[in-house]
């Protein structure tokens, strides 16, 4: 049954560099409650993506050797790895740098400038680089970014403004008359009483001291700001055209029912966002929710710091829909929560392995063993079924309840709560014992066939936060996933059904200290730069290898080699194919630095060369030999070049 649309967004990732656990968190989260709205009936459309321009990725590009596009590219092509990881089920992966997203923002510009909501004057103040944020002496913290607390330095240019006072009123009547607009309220009561009851200064609009943004149209030396052009992606996304064009999916769709964004950006969101959408005369989202960070130990979580945790490492450590099951489970709905190598272990072993896994276990390994596999309800039934089946018909109006106030690790512990009844309904009947009297054989069938199903509707609840166990709890217990508005109802799986011959380990038990070896080796490979007390300058912990001898070092055969031409390998994003001209001799060779280096840049550069490498494919081109290159902490890479000039040829030793 349709319930209707239902619009779900979240922030777009900066592509600043790969996102940590706590970025991915939120991408988690979203999916979780759009597979939710799915299950219940709702038509969901689900948008998530990429904010790619400004002055700190004009920068970053700058500092690794690629134009701005490039850069991006790589690091929106992680983030949707990533996101795809994740088994996350968007509907829309947005860019910023996507055709049709910067022409509406250049005319939605050009329509709020006509109607005089946008100015040009001239803007000096503090600026904050990673915020891409202008503030004034007064809004510092300490001298620094009220935001990030990073420095913040002067700056003075001509821009154009929005009069963000012009809408301030109408803003703090719909906050006051919407108390569900801003959530949770804590967020709310801080914008009004930090931000919008204070007054409103006009925002900048436009830079003119970087270019690597949306061109202003009829002022080109002008590009627009990041927020102008980033916020609006939430309509631009679905077909917005502020030329009386939108499409019949933006029509369909907006207003958003929920933007799901990080507590750090809810002041864009909830003042600038609002009043632009007013400016547009367009309606404002139903709710705006600023969830909590996921920190590391006790401390954001930040690459200087040292103290990042990855999706993927998380992955290959735990499987996809354990990490899943943390982020959501361990995350308070308005406080900060916390990872912890040792504290997901802790949650495997106890929620994951013991309450779940061996429950469905337990469960298919005695139907195999008294039944030959075969459920089957006989109707021999106890006052002990009454609470089971009492816990599992409310549970889903329980979820449902949590899931509407956005509280999902508490709907998450409503499920568990039922797969911990069922655990006690085994501990109550005691199927061992009643299978050693045949004439209760009915009564053990009995009790079998209520776990499955009790099962059945649990897993059929898990699926929005940990879809692939579900699918693989059904396909142990010979069950199809149930519609939602039939999870109400006891005693639909079908009897004489059969389970699994062989029941599959859901997740098995770690051990902490194996678990934090393979973690120890994961961080020494990706050790952060340290700063050296000698010099103060920036090193690496370099992840040691087993000694070799000076024969075994003989063997290499290292030059100077002069890249004479080179060119991108068709169908890779990282590859490069060169041809290296080493003495009399030119070796054709792959390198993995497109992200960091031009075709056209490599061509006549002096490169130390690994000449003697065996030949291997890669993509399906000959690679002949290695270039040497070094690399930082944040995985750019350096080629490494003769310090004096040194002809093709000359052997290094």
């Amino acid at each position: 049954m349709n319930k209707g649309k239902y619009y779900i967004t979240t922030a777009i990732a900066y592509t600043s560099g790969k996102p940590h656990i706590g970025n991915t968190y939120e991408i988690v989260l979203a999916d979780s409650i759009a597979r939710f709205k799915r299950q219940q009936g709702y038509d969901v459309f689900f948008q998530t993506g990429t904010d790619e321009h400004g002055q700190k990725i004009e920068q970053k590009a700058q500092e690794t050797g690629v134009t701005p596009k490039e850069y991006v590219d790589g690091v929106a092509g992680t983030i949707k790895d990533i996101w795809d990881l994740m088994n996350t089920s968007y509907d829309k992966f947005i860019r910023t740098t996507d055709a049709d997203h910067e022409a509406q923002v250049q005319k939605i510009f050009k329509k709020l400038y006509d109607q005089g909501d946008i100015y040009k004057g001239y803007y000096e103040g503090m600026y904050c680089t990673p915020c891409e944020s202008f503030f004034t002496e007064s809004q510092l913290v300490d001298g620094k970014c009220p935001d990030c607390g990073r420095p913040c330095t002067p700056a003075k240019e001509e821009a154009y403004f929005f009069k963000m006072s012009k809408y301030a009123d109408r803003l703090i009547e719909h906050i006051n008359t919407h108390p569900e607009f801003i959530q949770p309220v804590s967020r709310k009561n801080e914008m009004m009483n930090n931000f919008l009851l204070p007054g409103l200064q006009d925002l900048c609009v436009s830079r003119t001291s970087f270019t690597w943004g949306i061109p202003v149209s009829f002022d080109p030396k002008h590009v627009v700001y990041v927020w102008l052009d980033a916020l609006t992606n939430y309509i631009t996304g679905i077909g917005y055209d502020c030329g009386g064009e939108s499409t019949e999916q933006f029509h369909k769709n907006w207003p958003a029912d929920l933007h799901l964004i990080g507590k750090d950006i809810i002041r864009f969101h909830t003042i600038y966002w609002p009043i632009f959408l007013m400016a547009l005369d367009l309606p404002l989202p139903k709710q705006v929710f600023g969830h909590p960070w996921l920190l590391q130990g006790d401390g954001k979580m930040s690459k200087s710091k040292g103290n990042v945790i990855y999706a993927d490492d998380l992955v290959k450590l735990f499987g996809v829909d354990a990490v899943r099951y943390f982020v959501l489970h361990e995350m308070p709905f308005e406080n900060d929560g916390v990872i912890t190598w040792e504290l997901l272990v802790e949650r495997l072993n106890s929620e994951l392995a013991n309450t779940l896994g061996n429950l469905v276990n337990r469960t298919v390994s005695m139907s195999n063993k008294y039944f030959g596999g075969a459920v089957t309800a006989t109707g021999a039934m106890e006052d002990v079924d009454a609470d089971l089946k009492a816990v599992a018909t409310a549970a889903a109006d329980k979820v449902a309840a949590r899931m509407e106030e956005l509280r999902v690790a508490d709907a998450m512990t409503e499920i568990f709560g039922l797969f911990k009844r069922c655990n006690k309904y085994i501990d109550e009947t005691m199927p061992w014992v009643l299978a050693k009297d045949e004439q209760k054989r009915d009564r053990l069938s009995e009790v079998l066939y209520n776990l499955v199903e009790g099962i059945t509707i649990g897993a059929s609840l898990l699926e929005a936060f940990m879809p692939e166990t579900t699918e693989r709890i059904l396909a142990q217990i010979g069950a199809a996933r149930r519609e939602y508005d039939d999870l109400k109802t006891f005693g639909l799986y079908p009897s004489g059904n059969k389970v699994t011959e062989k029941p599959e380990i859901l997740f098995a038990r770690l051990d902490v200290k194996e678990v934090m070896e393979k973690v120890d080796a994961l961080q020494a490979a990706q050790a952060p730069a340290s700063v050296t007390e000698e010099t103060g300058e920036a090193v690496i912990e370099l992840e040691e290898k087993p000694e070799i001898t000076f024969e075994e070092f003989g063997k290499m055969q290292f030059a100077v080699g002069e890249i004479v031409a080179c060119e991108e390998v068709k169908k890779s994003r990282k590859l490069l194919c060169s041809q290296v001209k080493i003495g009399n001799k030119t070796k054709q060779i792959v390198s993995g630095i497109k992200g960091h280096y031009t075709a056209e840049e490599m061509v006549g550069k002096k490169v130390m060369v690994l000449v003697n490498l065996k030949p291997a494919k890669m993509a399906g081109v000959l690679s002949e030999g290695m270039l040497l290159c070094a690399e930082d902490a944040d995985g750019v890479l350096a080629l490494m070049t003769p310090e004096k000039e040194m002809p093709s040829g000359a052997e290094i030793c």
